[in-house]
Parts: structure tokens; C-alpha cells; sequence
């Protein structure tokens, strides 16, 4: 999977922790045992745990996952800078915030090859947050057989839906989204990404399993407080469509430069998903 530094994701986490749909994260937290071990996939810096853990119980396990090294020793960092008091645990970190005790655990693994392996511990939840737009069809069904197997909640935030509204108005608007989404469909590490269409892959493939699934709109919502996040994103999203060969790159280039204008503001459009095992989840037919 290509990396995302840990520049970028400080810079996004205010506007996805505002975003995160308040309702699915109180449904989250009353179907979880006070005392509950977690597995975060794709952890980051650890902003999932950040937004969750203040909404759930007093003893707290966390085991952080991601592929690279280098964000699960800014995630040690950000997490000690978050906490009121952290505590050395052997390679890992008690944190205490509020009433919360938050046990967290950081674990290198490639979640390409085997999700599965993230969940030895038979968590009582697992989580995501902005990744399963990046994923294929197929690796989103295998994360959903890993998860109903250890009997697990899921929750995931902030995976992209293809709606983006961006003011004032371009004539390249259409064409510069058109090529963005056909460049988000390719290859990021887990196969062919499933993009818009994951929040819908992961309900149906949590579905087979017996879960209830909810899905709630999380949307950033970014204006004249957001100037820095805006044009990371607009250069970003003009970069990815001048990639695709289907914007020129003086078009791509005018596109991101009115973007980064005063004023500008833009609506990005994001699901959350819950999904809670039935009594007997029992194996697709």
C-alpha cells in the first residue's frame, strides 16, 4: 500500500474527527463491554483511537496495526502528547485520559497479505478509518470472514463515497473528479481499490455473515479553517487526475490553483459503517 506521512495525517485528522457521524459512534459504544480489547487496522498516528476513545469503556486494549514502522513510532508520539499521563508498558503504552486506562500495543504487519493475522486475540471490536475506499472488493470480503469469525464488532469511519462539492464553481470540475475517481480505482497495495463503492461492498459482505449493519454520512465540511487542509487536497486530487492521462496537466494545474484561492470551499463526501454480529453468525451460503 503507498504511504501517507505523518504530516498528512495531522493535517486531516480535525476535520475527520468533526466529520465522524456522532449517532454510529454512540450505537458503537453501546454494544461494547466496558472492558474491551480493540485492533486497529491501518492504524496511522493513531487518530482512530484518538476520536473513539474518549465514547467508550474505562479499561481500554488497543493493538495498532499498520505496515509502516515509521507511522506506528509517530503514533507512540502522538498518542503520549495526547494522553494526560503515559506510562512505558514494555513496547507498548498505558495511557491514561479521563477515567479511561487505554492499554495500546503497536504491531507492524502487512494487512495486504493477511488480515487475519491482526486478529489472533480475538478482539471485541475492530476498526478502520479512511481506508476501505483503498481496498479491493476481495480483501474487503476477507477482512469481513476475519472479523465474523473472531465474533467481533466492526466500525469504520471516513471511507470515501465519490461525492465532492467544491466552490466557487470550475469549468473542469466534472472532468478533473471523472479522472480522480478513475485513478483512485487502481492498485494502492490490496488489488483493484474499490473506491466509492466499499462502504456498500463492506455491508453486503458483512451482511452475508449475519451482521446488522448501519452506515451513516460523515462529509468534511471544509472552508476558510481548513485553507491548509484545502490545498493539500486540491493539489493532491489534481496530481491523481493528470496521472490518469485524461486532464492535461495546464488543466489539472489551472483546476488546483483556483482551488487554493481565498474562498474557496469544498464538501467531501465519506461513510461510517457499523456492523453488529447476530446472536449466531453462521458462514455465507
Amino acid at each position: 500500500m503507498s504511504g501517507f506521512s505523518p504530516d498528512w495525517l495531522a493535517l486531516r485528522e480535525p476535520a475527520d474527527h468533526a466529520a465522524r457521524d456522532a449517532g454510529l459512534v454512540a450505537a458503537l459504544a453501546r454494544v461494547l463491554p466496558p472492558r474491551l480489547r480493540a485492533v486497529d487496522l491501518g492504524c496511522g498516528t493513531g487518530s482512530n483511537l484518538r476520536a473513539l476513545a474518549p465514547h467508550l469503556g474505562s479499561a481500554q486494549d488497543w493493538v495498532l496495526v499498520d505496515h509502516d514502522p515509521a507511522l506506528l513510532a509517530a503514533a507512540r508520539l502522538r498518542l503520549t502528547d495526547w494522553a494526560e499521563r503515559a506510562e512505558p508498558a514494555g513496547e507498548g503504552l498505558i495511557l491514561h485520559r479521563g477515567p479511561a486506562r487505554i492499554a495500546v500495543r503497536f504491531r507492524a504487519l502487512d494487512l495486504a497479505a493477511d488480515p487475519a493475522a491482526a486478529l489472533e486475540e480475538k478482539p471485541d471490536l475492530v476498526t478502520a478509518a479512511a481506508l476501505f475506499d483503498l481496498a479491493s472488493d476481495a480483501w474487503i470480503a476477507t477482512v469481513a470472514r476475519a472479523v465474523a469469525q473472531a465474533r467481533a464488532v466492526f466500525y469504520t469511519a471516513l471511507t470515501y463515497d465519490g461525492e465532492e462539492d467544491w466552490t466557487p464553481p470550475h469549468p473542469d470540475d466534472a472532468a478533473i473528479h471523472a479522472a480522480f475517481l478513475a485513478h483512485q480505482a487502481g492498485d494502492k497495495g490490496f488489488g483493484p481499490a474499490a473506491g466509492p463503492g466499499a462502504t456498500d461492498a463492506l455491508a453486503n459482505a458483512f451482511r452475508a455473515w449475519g451482521y446488522a449493519v448501519e452506515s451513516a454520512a460523515s462529509p468534511w465540511r471544509l472552508g476558510p479553517d481548513a485553507e491548509a487542509l484545502l490545498h493539500q487536497l486540491a493539489e493532491g486530487t489534481a496530481q491523481a487526475a493528470r496521472e490518469t492521462g485524461q486532464v492535461a496537466a495546464s488543466d489539472a494545474a489551472a483546476w488546483s490553483a483556483l482551488r487554493q484561492r481565498p474562498g474557496t470551499r469544498a464538501v467531501i463526501g465519506h461513510r461510517d459503517l457499523l456492523a453488529v454480529p447476530a446472536p449466531a453468525a453462521t458462514a455465507p451460503s
